[in-house]
């Protein structure tokens, strides 16, 4: 059997490893355009920065390797321009006609890069391979550039820009949303924004590049920004063309349809990775997730259903994906409040502050934490953000999610407990149980700014209110609410808040059974308000 490879990036080398290990007599032949293959495209950034200092280290696996291991020919430089569906051949760019039995197209995705004037007047760089590191850092190590603008907030952008910052670059950051990070709500967002400030990088959002000197830019608001060098990480677009060209279905965004089998309306043509349109796990739309992860399993599932090693179907992506922030940590998974109103599902949603573990073990680290749930308990959506242990709880949140677990499960997770790596009740179980005391009528969450027509609880000690508070809020220390609730009205909402939102629940709960009918308890406490109310 022929089998012809399109791209050899992460589903284009993935599927090729699998497939010789499922048939040791197949003849596999990976085309790539560029002089690269199978590089760790995720780890450029922190190549840029010195993080990473062995170049050879970014190559996951050469071209020779795959060659004396797999017996996989990789033909580099060479740029497929035509495929020919009906008579099952390619044609290269030097004429060369190939003939596959099965075609695999990962040909993934390029760099945007924003039709303006002058664009070039400053230089200006894209972080999309190996050899755009290399013009990066040699650039740096000759010019010694002293600022540096990043255009996107993406992840990719946030990386760039902590890396610049760590050589000792001055840094700004220029975002057209009104936020960094868009996988993560404008609430958690906030926390990030908090972090990039603190360590020094220059925020912009809500604001675009309109005009490049060479001296800097100008904002879309008229600022301008005096900067070295340019670092454009808007986003990328599929490379379908070739696709295109020979007739395979596309979406209206330009990404290649595939079945649950990743098979085009071809079905001796597959396609896999970032110029896919792969099914939403949560909503079940169509859409480009740009993730190494789903890239890699959708190349192993094409080799084992054209082995017909127990063929199994795609059954979509959850867009589940982490970024470091200096010393902060965001991670996300499912659909986030955004995505959820564009399609029009209903949701509630769940914000905790806890610790990365037992608090009275040193060195305990805030979990900002929330959660996005249907009426039925269905998990719609997780994000989190801090310094420790972020990655584990989106983990287990985003494989009780594949599992079609509910909130329920958060709440009986029977997860690992010792004081240095977590609590007895660890913030997955935390969130599961707010939830359901939510769901069960127990309390009634809130996460607003606008306390108009309430009456603002403060129950923190009263040495803490002094010192900061809501404007106008009434300061009732929560060991007091019983002997004081008489000056409480009945006839008002009466939004609870304390430091974190634990203890406003217990008030909350007490008022609840002392005849007070709408009662609020402030979702994350004063730690989280405090975060989205700064930013």
């Amino acid at each position: 059997m022929k089998i012809v490879v399109v791209g050899g990036g992460a589903g284009g080398a993935s599927f090729a490893a699998r497939m010789r290990r499922l048939d040791e007599n197949a003849q596999i032949t990976i085309f790539e355009k560029s002089s690269e293959t199978s590089i760790a495209s995720c780890g450029l950034p922190y190549f840029i920065g010195g993080v990473i200092e062995n170049r050879d280290n970014m190559q996951v696996a050469t071209p020779a390797l795959m060659k004396k291991l797999f017996n996989i020919d990789i033909n580099l430089n060479t740029e497929i321009i035509k495929i020919n569906p009906q008579a099952k051949n390619i044609v290269t760019n030097n004429g060369e006609v190939f003939e596959y039995d099965k075609l695999v197209l990962s040909t993934g995705a390029k760099a945007f890069i924003p039709a303006i004037s002058g664009l070039y007047n400053l230089p200006c760089f894209t972080v999309k391979s190996l050899a755009d590191a290399d013009k990066i850092k040699a650039f740096i190590a000759t010019n010694k550039p002293q600022k540096a603008v990043v255009v996107g907030g993406g992840l990719i952008g946030i990386e760039v820009a902590e890396n610049l910052c760590r050589l000792g670059v001055t840094t700004s950051l220029v975002e057209m949303a009104s936020q960094v990070l868009m996988p993560l709500d404008q609430d958690m967002a906030a926390v990030i924004h908090r972090e990039m400030k603190d360590k020094g990088i220059k925020l912009y959002l809500g604001d675009g590049l309109k005009n490049v000197f060479v001296d800097g830019i100008e904002l879309s608001s008229g600022k301008k920004i005096l900067a070295d060098m340019m670092i454009l990480a808007i986003g990328v677009k599929p490379e379908t063309e070739l696709a295109k060209d020979a007739g395979i279905e596309l979406t209206q965004q330009g990404l290649i349809v595939t079945n649950e089998y990743m098979q085009t309306n071809f079905s001796d043509i597959y396609a896999c990775g970032d110029s896919v349109a792969v099914k939403n796990f949560v909503s079940g739309q169509r859409q480009m997730i740009a993730l190494a992860g789903p890239a890699n399993r959708q190349g192993r599932l094409i080799a084992d259903h054209i082995a017909r090693n127990s063929p199994y179907p795609y059954t979509g992506s959850q867009g589940t994906g982490i970024v470091k922030v200096f010393d902060m940590t965001a991670a996300f998974t499912g659909n986030n409040e955004k995505q959820l109103q564009k399609i029009g599902v209903n949701y509630e949603k769940m914000v905790i502050v806890a610790n990365s573990h037992a608090g009275y073990y040193p060195n305990a680290e805030m979990i900002f934490l929330k959660v996005l749930y249907d009426k039925n308990g269905k998990i719609l959506g997780a994000q989190a953000v801090g310094k420790d242990g972020v990655d584990k709880r989106i983990d287990v949140i985003a494989t009780i999610m594949r599992l079609h677990g509910t909130t329920a499960d958060l709440r009986d997770a029977e997860l690992c407990y010792a004081p240095p790596y977590s609590g007895a009740k660890d913030p997955i179980n935390i969130m599961g149980m707010a939830i359901e005391n939510v769901r069960q009528g127990l309390l009634r969450p809130y996460f607003g700014t606008d306390f108009a027509d309430m009456t603002v609880l403060d129950v923190r000690p009263h040495n803490v209110y002094e010192q900061e508070h809501i404007e106008g809020a009434v300061n009732i220390p929560a060991a007091q609410i019983r002997a004081r609730i008489n000056e409480l009205p009945k006839d008002k909402t009466i939004m609870v808040h304390c430091f974190k939102g634990y203890t406003s629940y217990v008030v909350a709960r007490i008022l609840m059974q002392h005849g007070f009918r709408n009662v609020l308890s402030y979702s994350g406490g004063w730690t989280f308000y405090k975060m989205v109310q700064e930013n």
